[in-house]
C-alpha cells in the first residue's frame, strides 16, 4: 500500500482508474485542434546535438562527449550545471511569444516545465535548480501563463522528470561532476542502467526501480505545478509507464480532476502507450498518426525541426506545407496537433520559425472553419496515396508524395470540408460522395474557402468542382460543400 506526501482534494474522483471513467475530454481541446509545445531550457546552451545534451556530454563515444571537451573542457571541471549561468533569456518577453502564438492560430501553449535534466522552469519551493533562482531568475512558467492567458490562450504544462531517474547515469562512469556531492539534488539518482542486452521495450531500464523519494518527489513537483499555475493541460512524457510511476499517476490524475473541478477548469492529461486507460486522458502520439478515425480525441506532438525538440545549431527544419498538411491529416482523424518550437537560450525564436508559424496563421485565417470545431466526417479521406502509422514515423511520412486526388474531410453542422493535400488542377473529383447518393444529391453550393463559390456537378466519378481559372495555385485548397 503506497502512503502519499499528501491528501487527495475532495471532489468527484478517486485514485482508482474505475473511479477516473467520469473524466470528459474538455470542449476547448476538441474544438481548439492546434497547440504549441516550447522545448526551452538550459540545453539550449551549447545548442548541439539535441535536448538530451545533458545526458550524452557524459557518455564517452557520444558526438556530445567530444563536443563538450573540445568546447567547455573535462566534465569534472564543466559540468551541465555551469550551463545554468548562461542560460540568460535577456531577451526573451513572453507577451511577444503569445502574439506570435495567436497570430499563428494557436490555440493552446504547453512549454516544458521541467525537461530530463532536472532544471525547473518555475518558482519552485522543492528545488534549488529553477529559473527563478538561476539562469533567467524569472518564473518562466508562471510569466507565460499570464502572457497565454492575457490573450486568451488555454495554457498547459509538459513535465518530463520520471526519466530523470536515470538520465545522468553516464556521469557515474567517468570522472565528472555527476559524482560530486554538492550537487545531488540536480542530478538526481543517476540510477544505473541495464546493459543493452538486458533493456525492454520501456528503454532504458534501470538496474533498480525508483524508491519512495524520487517517486514522492515527483509527485510533489507535479502538484505544486498544479496548484501554482492550474494548467488545463498536463503532457507526460514515456518514461511514466514504468510500473513504480503507476500509483503515483492514478493519485495525481485524480488529485489534478479534483482540483479543476473545485476551480471550474475543463483539463486533461496527455499520456503515451499504454501508460493509463484510454478513458483517463488523452493519448499522444509523439512524432506520429494514427492510420484513422479515433473515436476519442487524440493529440500528435512532433517538432519543426527534425532533429531535435530543443534549440540547436542545426536545425534541419520541415516545410510549411508538410505542417499544415499534418495538421489537415490529424483533425480528420479526430486529432489534435502539438507543434514544437526550439527558442535561442537567450528567448528569442529563430526566424524560420517565426516565418513558420505565421504562414501556418495565413492559411488558418482564411481555411480555419474547415479545422477549429470541426468533427470526423464518414470517413477521414480519400485517394491513392498511403502514409505509414504509428509513432516515429514521420521521416517516413515526409518522403511521401500526395496527388490532386488526395483529400482529408472534417464537417461542421450542415457543411462538408474537402480539403485538398496537393493542388488538384483544373477540376476537383471527390469520390466519395458518390458513394452516398442522397449525400450527392443533397449538395446546394461548393465554395472554394478564400475565393467564393464555384461550379460543380454531380457524375458516377463523384462531385467535379470547377475551379476557376483566375484562381491562383495554393497550399491545401480547402472546398466547403453545403448540404440541405
Amino acid at each position: 500500500m503506497v502512503s502519499f506526501p499528501v491528501s487527495l482534494p475532495s471532489g468527484p474522483f478517486e485514485a482508482d482508474w474505475e473511479s477516473l471513467r467520469g473524466f470528459r475530454i474538455p470542449g476547448w481541446f476538441k474544438h481548439g485542434k492546434f497547440g504549441v509545445f516550447i522545448h526551452w531550457g538550459v540545453y539550449s546552451v551549447p545548442a548541439f546535438g539535441n535536448e538530451w545534451y545533458p545526458r550524452h556530454m557524459y557518455i564517452p563515444g557520444r558526438p556530445e562527449y567530444e563536443y563538450h571537451i573540445k568546447h567547455y573542457g573535462p566534465q569534472d571541471r564543466f559540468g551541465y550545471k555551469d550551463f545554468i549561468p548562461m542560460f540568460t533569456a535577456d531577451k526573451w518577453d513572453p507577451n511577444e511569444w503569445c502574439s506570435l502564438f495567436k497570430r499563428a492560430g494557436v490555440s493552446y501553449v504547453v512549454p516544458v516545465a521541467e525537461h530530463h535534466d532536472g532544471f525547473a522552469m518555475w518558482d519552485s519551493s522543492l528545488t534549488r535548480w529553477n529559473a527563478r533562482r538561476m539562469g533567467p531568475r524569472r518564473d518562466v512558467v508562471g510569466e507565460l501563463a499570464k502572457a497565454c492567458r492575457d490573450l486568451g490562450l488555454v495554457f498547459g504544462v509538459s513535465y518530463h522528470r520520471a526519466e530523470h531517474y536515470w538520465f545522468f547515469e553516464g556521469g557515474r562512469r567517468i570522472k565528472s561532476d555527476v559524482n560530486d556531492p554538492e550537487y545531488q539534488d540536480l542530478y538526481g539518482p543517476a540510477a544505473p542502467i541495464k546493459e543493452p542486452h538486458e533493456q525492454g521495450k520501456l528503454w532504458p531500464q534501470p538496474v533498480e526501480p525508483p524508491g519512495e523519494a524520487f517517486l514522492n518527489d515527483w509527485l510533489l513537483r507535479a502538484i505544486e505545478l498544479v496548484d501554482k499555475y492550474r494548467p488545463q493541460l498536463f503532457y507526460f512524457d514515456w518514461w511514466i509507464e514504468y510500473p513504480s510511476f503507476e500509483p503515483y499517476l492514478r493519485f495525481f490524475t485524480a488529485y489534478y480532476y479534483n482540483r479543476a473541478y473545485q476551480w471550474g477548469l475543463e483539463v486533461a492529461i496527455n499520456y503515451k502507450h499504454n501508460a493509463m486507460p484510454s478513458w483517463a486522458g488523452v493519448l499522444d502520439v509523439e512524432r506520429g498518426k494514427l492510420a484513422g478515425i479515433r473515436p476519442t480525441p487524440w493529440q500528435t506532438d512532433t517538432s519543426v525541426c527534425l532533429n531535435t525538440w530543443g534549440y540547436t545549431n542545426d536545425c534541419q527544419y520541415r516545410t510549411t506545407e508538410s505542417v499544415i498538411r499534418d495538421l489537415v491529416d490529424i483533425v480528420s482523424k479526430n486529432g489534435n496537433l502539438l507543434l514544437n518550437i526550439a527558442p535561442r537560450s537567450d528567448g528569442t525564436i529563430p526566424e524560420e520559425q517565426v516565418k513558420m508559424l505565421r504562414s501556418v496563421g495565413d492559411w488558418l485565417s482564411i481555411n480555419g472553419e474547415a479545422i477549429y470545431g470541426t468533427e470526423p466526417w464518414l470517413t477521414y479521406g480519400e485517394g491513392p496515396t498511403r502514409e505509414p502509422a504509428g509513432e516515429f514515423k514521420e521521416s517516413e511520412w515526409l518522403k511521401v508524395k500526395y496527388t490532386g486526388s488526395d483529400f482529408r474531410f472534417t464537417k461542421r453542422g450542415n457543411s462538408l470540408y474537402a480539403i485538398a493535400l496537393e493542388w488538384p488542377g483544373e477540376e476537383a473529383v471527390v469520390q466519395s460522395l458518390s458513394l452516398n447518393l442522397r449525400l450527392i444529391e443533397d449538395v446546394k453550393d461548393v465554395e472554394l474557402l478564400g475565393h467564393g463559390k464555384v461550379k460543380f456537378s454531380r457524375e458516377g466519378r463523384g462531385l467535379v468542382i470547377e475551379i476557376p481559372g483566375n484562381v491562383q495555385r495554393r497550399v491545401m485548397p480547402v472546398f466547403k460543400v453545403v448540404t440541405s
